[in-house]
């Protein structure tokens, strides 16, 4: 049966807001596909949660190279629903993509050489079967290739027509204004920096935040969620089959003390109080600077995305609530 978008997509419950000094607008929630996109996966389920974002206004669909399990699967899934379900719609998409991290064995397949960069982005494009990306992330500063080589990479990138734009995901701050000089420079500026936040992980609130705001870089979050912290899952402990459950999960079960769960208990009676779920507040709060651009949500399930969706019906605090806030992540 052929897919037809919801024609109310846009007029709904999303809310844009504009990336840094561009003409990007970018969903204040994105989909993320590092987690349950894979080859692993059920693939049914991901072609509805791809389909359900964009009939809720969602159009920011963020990749890398090396998301699946395995490494590579959940471009290639992407690509397969895109051409099949997609592919009168591509232009109302920004899908990014990112590489850095390791992908293949050998010298070149880790880092941020230009080696490594323009092989993984032609791998990936292959992959997505996209002649080009919106955004092409250098996923890390590696501390070992000279900065400039990867900078310079992302700048004849753009010009060779295989990303429209580029960005940087977790640079440290002084490497951070670097990039944005060079780029500027080179007449392609950065447009995005992308990075880990959450009301657990604030350490871009010092200077990263600011840097990109005095520059006219939109900033995008990921892991909004803590991995699962900030939602009602860890209320009583550590549930079978969590994710801090699991041997090779990113949140690790020495994270979750009960010092951390008190907390979560705090912040859960204070969503209460709000009428929402923590993972609702804790989407909001993170969205509440508006130099934050959007947030990478990541679901398992249609229903899980729109239990994150919901946040968006309340994004405002009071100053009370925020300084209560504050008082609980002391």
């Amino acid at each position: 049966m052929e897919y037809r978008p919801n024609p109310d997509r846009y007029s709904g419950i999303m809310q844009y807001r504009t990336c840094g000094h561009s003409g990007i607008k970018l969903p204040l929630l994105s989909l993320g596909l590092w987690h349950n996109f894979g080859s692993v996966d059920n693939y049914e389920t991901a072609t509805a949660m791809v389909k359900h974002a964009f009939d809720n206004g969602i159009t920011h669909f963020d990749l890398a190279n090396n998301y699946g399990p395995i490494p590579g699967s959940a471009e290639e899934n992407f690509g397969r629903i895109l051409k099949r379900s997609f592919s009168n719609h591509r232009d109302e998409m920004l899908i990014t993509t990112k590489a850095g991290h390791f992908m293949w064995e050998g010298p070149y397949g880790d880092g941020s050489s230009r080696k490594n960069l323009i092989s993984s982005l032609n791998q990936s494009l292959k992959r997505l079967q996209l002649d080009y990306v919106d955004v092409f992330y250098s996923h890390r500063y590696d501390g070992f290739t000279p900065i400039e080589e990867t900078l310079q990479t992302l700048v004849d990138i753009v010009k060779q027509g295989k990303a429209l734009y580029v960005g940087i995901s977790k640079y440290p701050p002084r490497e951070t204004k670097f990039a944005y000089e060079y780029l500027k420079s080179q007449n392609i500026p950065c447009l995005v920096h992308q990075d880990r936040y959450s009301m657990f992980t604030r350490n871009i609130e010092q200077e990263i935040l600011g840097i990109a705001g005095d520059n006219g870089v939109g900033f995008v979050g990921f892991s909004p969620l803590a991995q699962g912290l900030l939602t009602n899952k860890y209320l009583h402990g550590i549930p079978e089959g969590s994710r801090a459950a699991r041997a090779d999960g990113f949140l690790k079960m020495e994270q979750v003390t009960a010092e951390v769960i008190e907390k979560v208990k705090k912040l859960n009676d204070m969503a209460i109080y709000r009428g929402q779920t923590l993972a609702e507040m804790a989407l909001a709060w993170a969205l509440r600077d508006h130099r934050v651009t959007s947030l990478i949500i990541g679901a398992s399930s249609v229903a899980q995305l729109d239990d994150n969706l919901k946040a968006l019906n309340n994004l405002q605090f009071s100053n009370e609530e925020l300084e209560a806030i504050e008082r609980i992540l002391a």
